[in-house]
């Protein structure tokens, strides 16, 4: 608990932008997946608050997820009510402990880190693209970033042509603005002023939306902003009031078989999509802290079971809300505390002062946060580490923005193992020779994917040599090359070819099972 207060100078100010990335997150990904739109506000609260406390990590932050939201949608129809839907989301939380329990975390090492750094990257440019036609007063589909095509058959970048017919100059005015100050507050000049520098760039960007709105409803009417254009939140008038909005699980419907399968698919995809998240919240943490994973999915299932006992979204951590929290200064926990605190005092007591927020002032904020993500440092240095790199990381770029963030990992990571299928084929066996002495060095560990290559290696070998195979190097061998090596080596008399076999003592499995021929 001491440490959970020891950065509370950095976590503060950290904690109130993650709130002004998250509110109209939560609000849009609910609406994006079909259900109310508190429910989206209570898994931020318990994401931020629960899962905040929970969580092994110092810098990641847990809310409603954009990558589940077709899931959500889908299921909630298939299982025909949203109480229905809740209790699949507080068995997938048990599902979650129970992996975390089975130390299942380990995982999320598994994931080339070309693929994180493109994911970081992708999602940068997605906030960007999905944020400039609120950004022109464009607000037909709610500020979110969830999917590549919306419920109006419009896609990230066919949004941005339709935008040209519903450019607002007010918000533009508004947007602008906010990239002035977020861009002035990045400066030396503000960093160093002894004053200027205790102010968080985002809440004087709301502010300023605020009051230019109202100075045009006053003075410009034909600039002022609509409701419509506006942050939308149910306003409450009490703790009573937000008693009366939870919604809690249908226990009736637990034999219900489609619910065990939304259960297991929230709870499988969820617990990828929050390691993947944890692993590149850990590498852009500026102290390179690591977190436990299996804390992580411990963490989630308990958020994700209270969030289906009182009418929340699955949850999982978020790398939009984890990197606004580390650009912001963030530093421990209390960011991420902090932010779900703010979002339970905003639907207690200031929804109606809340509701006043321009969405293209928050727009802006976001796409702030995506330009960070995309600095042009990150694209040169993938592309210097070579091919290996760069291809896997502009292919989950690719995917990610023309489909969903599941499939552009899945997508990087198969690239990715494509690239490690050719240096094992390039690498794992050379031949050499003086003469008629011909040595076959084996340098790595060989698999049933480097089979082909042995062959065309053994094909090749001229008759009437002296063979020597060279294993000193390797501890184990796929039963498949093993098979290969003794056929070659029954036949290699008739081809007038001594064998030779080095191995190492130490081989977890002898380099051949039968003595040469």
């Amino acid at each position: 608990m001491k440490d959970f207060f020891k950065t509370y100078k950095n976590d503060i100010p950290a904690g109130l932008v993650v709130y002004l990335v998250a509110l109209p997150l939560c609000l849009g990904i609910a609406l994006a997946s079909g259900a109310p739109l508190f429910s989206g506000v209570i898994s931020g609260i318990i994401g931020g608050i629960v899962i905040g406390f929970m969580s092994d990590s110092k810098l990641s932050v847990s809310g409603p997820a954009a990558g589940l939201t077709v899931i959500v949608f889908s299921a909630i129809a298939t299982l025909g009510s949203f109480e229905a839907f809740l209790l699949a989301v507080f068995i997938s939380g048990v599902i979650q402990l129970i992996l975390g329990y089975a130390k299942a975390g380990v995982i999320g090492h598994f994931f080339p880190s070309s693929v994180i750094t493109g994911m970081l990257t992708a999602i940068g440019l997605s906030i960007i693209l999905k944020q400039i036609p609120h950004a022109f007063g464009y607000d037909l589909t709610g500020i979110d970033t969830a999917a590549f095509e919306d419920k109006y058959g419009h896609n990230t970048f066919s949004e941005l042509y339709y935008m040209i017919a519903g450019i607002l100059p007010g918000a533009v005015i508004i947007s602008v603005l906010s990239m002035v100050i977020l861009f002035a507050w990045d400066g030396k000049l503000i960093k160093n002023h002894s004053v200027l520098k205790l102010i968080p760039a985002p809440l004087l960007v709301v502010l300023l939306g605020v009051g230019l709105n109202e100075g045009f409803k006053a003075f410009a009417p034909a600039l002022a902003l609509g409701s419509t254009h506006l942050v939308s939140l149910p306003e409450m008038s009490g703790f009573s009031s937000l008693v009366n909005e939870l919604r809690f699980p249908q226990l009736s419907a637990i034999a219900n078989p489609d619910v065990w399968v939304v259960a297991f698919t929230i709870a499988i995809v969820g617990s990828l999509e929050s390691l993947l998240s944890l692993d590149a919240s850990d590498k852009i943490d500026p102290n390179k802290r690591i977190s436990s994973p299996n804390k992580e999915l411990k963490a989630q299932g308990w958020g994700n079971m209270l969030a289906g006992l009182v009418g929340g979204l699955p949850m999982t951590a978020v790398i939009v809300r984890s990197s606004a929290n580390v650009n912001a200064g963030g530093k421990g926990k209390m960011s991420a505390v902090f932010h779900g605190v703010l979002l339970l005092l905003s639907v207690l007591f200031f929804a109606p002062y809340l509701n006043y927020i321009p969405l293209s002032a928050l727009a802006a904020v976001l796409i702030h946060v995506g330009l960070k993500l995309n600095k042009l440092s990150i694209y040169k240095n993938a592309i210097k580490q070579g091919a290996n790199q760069y291809i896997p990381f502009f292919a989950t770029i690719i995917v990610i923005l023309l489909t969903d963030l599941l499939k552009g990992i899945s997508f990087g990571i198969i690239i990715g193992f494509i690239f490690v299928l050719k240096s094992n084929f390039r690498s794992g066996i050379t031949v050499s020779n003086i003469g008629n002495n011909y040595m076959i060095s084996i340098s790595r560990n060989l698999y049933f994917f480097n089979k082909a290559q042995l062959r065309r290696t053994l094909q090749h070998l001229p008759e009437n040599i002296n063979l020597l195979v060279d294993g000193t190097e390797v501890d184990f061998i796929d039963n498949d090359i093993l098979t290969e090596v003794e056929d070659f080596c029954e036949g290699a008399g008739d081809k007038g070819i001594n064998v030779t076999i080095k191995q190492s003592e130490t081989a977890l499995v002898p380099m051949f099972r039968k003595e040469a021929a």
